[in-house]
């Protein structure tokens, strides 16, 4: 993450800073803080709250100048009527980040009044969120066009162990936030299974994980036709990758992370569309939130055992691709009959979720780009939830919410079962379009044996085609928030 966070115990008023963002509520007043930095302003802070040019709506921003000290320039930020939480706080600082880099002003300090320590944690989020850019591939921009990047933001908290703590876990869910919208955001060409491979090695050595990684003959030993069909069409070698953080008893059930990581989806022989097939890039953003996640608890280690698995492959079109019609074998033994080798994610899946029986998960959680009907059934505002069980979807629930990745709990009825059932095999792949995100979901139940499991199908969140606001479009870091939360929750 290129942005450095800091926290500072000073006073606002008192503070050197080339801007100075006061994030305040719908119809703010003017507290003792806010005079003490209007103060340096002249008192155009209080005409501008009297005259009602600021009202504190959600997003709403106005910038004030400062004189030759203390603060240079002063950001209102409106984070609007709605109750103070971690994802208002994180979305009102985020809005901040983005004015900062667009002024250029290389660092920025940020005040939220009332803020407790979710809004502290929020805060830390929201800078990094808004000040993300990827850059690796641009060419410099000329001398005369250039404006300083925001490397630093420093968030005013109280001097306690709570508030910093907070900050903490906020500065680590942001790394990990990070890493997993770097792969996302890293072209078809750049990100490969191998990059997997290495960003795990990278987290296992900073944080003292095991990290174990099987390729295509490992996974044809151990029986994973259903994933391997999907790795057919392409030369680049397949990876299952597995990172262990191991912070609990050594007899403790960890909690169980799983990723769908096609680093390129075509969509095989039965081919996508052509228009916006570049955005299918992001079809491993499950895997990049496991990615993230582990970096973040390898940070914030917590007293729990966790494991991550991500299965990377891309689906492409060639002479050995598999074809419609075809029958595969999973790991369990169960064939499959390849109706659409578009619905490949699944299949990658199917073998993630056999093999991650192995560690007697006291919870598995799997996150996918999996169906574009998720999309149509709930847009981008909500991840869609699946389980098997009830206590185990109600965690994962309140995860989501706390995270500000909130998700919508779906259905997975028998009846719904019907549509894959196959003529010539034990299932199919897929039921069509009618309630193609319930159906996959049931597929991938099929291959979950004796551990509470979660499905989140994560493609109208992981990634955004339109610009949010407050953050671009783009990479957003989910499921990175969830997957930490869950984690935290079983860690108390």
């Amino acid at each position: 993450m290129s942005l450095s966070l800091h926290a500072s115990y000073a006073s606002p008023a008192d503070t050197d800073t080339p801007l100075l963002v006061v994030i305040l509520p719908q119809n703010p007043l003017m507290t003792a803080p806010l005079v003490a930095i209007d103060a340096n302003l002249g008192g155009a802070m209080a005409r501008t709250i009297a005259r009602r040019d600021f009202r504190g709506a959600r997003d709403e921003t106005l910038l004030l100048v400062g004189g030759d000290s203390g603060a240079l320039r002063v950001l209102l930020v409106g984070r609007g009527s709605v109750a103070l939480t971690r994802a208002t706080a994180r979305r009102a600082t985020a809005i901040a980040a983005r004015q900062a880099v667009k002024l250029g002003t290389g660092a920025m300090h940020v005040l939220l009044p009332d803020a407790d320590g979710e809004a502290i944690e929020g805060m830390a989020l929201g800078a990094a969120a808004g000040s993300w850019e990827y850059r690796d591939l641009r060419a410099p921009v000329a001398e005369k066009e250039q404006r300083a990047t925001l490397a630093n933001a420093t968030i005013f908290m109280s001097d306690s162990d709570a508030a910093r703590t907070s900050f903490d876990a906020g500065v680590a869910v942001a790394e990990g936030q990070a890493i997993a919208k770097r792969l996302g955001m890293m072209p078809g060409n750049y990100c490969t299974p191998d990059t997997f491979v290495e960003v795990g090695r990278e987290i296992a050595a900073r944080h003292g994980m095991t990290l174990t990684v099987l390729g295509r003959a490992e996974m044809t030993h151990e029986g994973m036709g259903s994933f391997l069909s999907v790795a057919q069409g392409t030369p680049e070698e397949p990876k299952l990758v597995v990172l262990e953080y191991r912070g609990g008893a050594v007899d403790a059930q960890p909690v169980v992370l799983i990723g769908k990581g096609l680093c390129f989806d075509s969509g095989g022989i039965s081919i996508k569309p052509a228009p916006d097939m570049e955005w299918m890039k992001y079809d491993m953003s499950g895997a990049g939130g496991v990615m993230g996640a582990m970096e973040a608890i390898g940070r914030l280690k917590p007293p729990v055992n966790v494991v991550g698995i991500i299965g990377s492959t891309t689906n492409m079109v060639s002479g050995t691709a598999v074809k419609p019609g075809d029958v595969v074998r999973a790991s369990n033994g169960k064939t499959i009959e390849v109706i659409n080798t578009d619905a490949e994610g699944r299949l990658v899946l199917a073998d993630l979720l056999v093999f991650a029986k192995r560690f007697h998960p006291a919870i598995a959680i799997d996150a996918a780009t999996l169906t574009g009907a998720i999309v149509i059934g709930l847009g981008s505002g909500a991840v869609g939830v699946f389980g098997s069980d009830q206590s185990a979807v109600d965690r994962v629930l309140s995860a989501g919410e706390r995270a500000g990745e909130r998700g919508w709990p779906m259905p997975m009825w028998d009846e719904y079962k019907d549509q894959i059932k196959s003529e010539v095999a034990d299932l199919k792949n897929t039921g069509g379009r009618a309630a193609g995100s319930i159906t996959a979901a049931l597929f991938l139940q099929e291959f979950v044996d004796g551990y509470p499991w979660v499905h989140l199908d994560v493609a109208g969140t992981a990634y955004s085609q339109t610009d949010l606001g407050w953050i671009p479009k783009g990479p957003t870091g989910t499921p990175v928030g969830t997957f930490v939360e869950i984690v935290r929750a079983h860690a108390r």
